[in-house]
């Protein structure tokens, strides 16, 4: 994928980062790790992940880490799956109800992923300019250290 901005993803790409947070994910859930001892480990292993993103992993599993082991037989939380589609374009916002004259650019994506039964799920959701670059720049970090595992 690529764009005016400058920007581009390649599907392989996303899948390594996808497939990476899974593993850090799925590992610390089978481990029992709390989120301060999952963070402790990713700084001891010298991991080349920047400062952002491991406040970004060490939040999401302190926020949502236990509810994966809490329910043994709820579905998996970070259930191994295949992206099948990463579809983007870039969009204008001329107008709304309570505007006339937006005039916003914006970045609309389509996701499709398939998990581990084959279903297939869809999901769409927008975002400014500023927070896509950053999402990218983050994928290609990742995608940067997925390479030298």
């Amino acid at each position: 994928c690529s764009s005016d901005l400058g920007l581009e993803i390649t599907l392989g790409d996303l899948r390594k980062v996808i497939n990476a947070v899974h593993y850090i994910f799925s590992t610390s859930g089978k481990h029992n790790l709390s989120a301060e001892e999952l963070l402790d480990i990713l700084v001891e292993a010298k991991s080349t992940l920047p400062k952002e993103i491991l406040q970004v992993i060490h939040r999401v599993w302190k926020e949502q880490g236990k509810l994966g082991s809490v329910e043994e037989n709820a579905r998996p939380m970070f259930a191994g799956g295949q992206v099948l589609d990463f579809q983007w374009k870039l969009g204008m916002a001329v107008s709304s109800d309570s505007c006339r004259s937006l005039n916003y650019p914006y970045v609309s994506v389509a996701l499709k992923v398939a998990d581990c039964s084959g279903q297939v799920t869809s999901r769409c959701f927008e975002m400014t300019i500023p927070q896509f670059q950053k999402v990218f720049k983050q994928f290609k970090e990742m995608a940067s250290v997925l390479e030298t595992v």
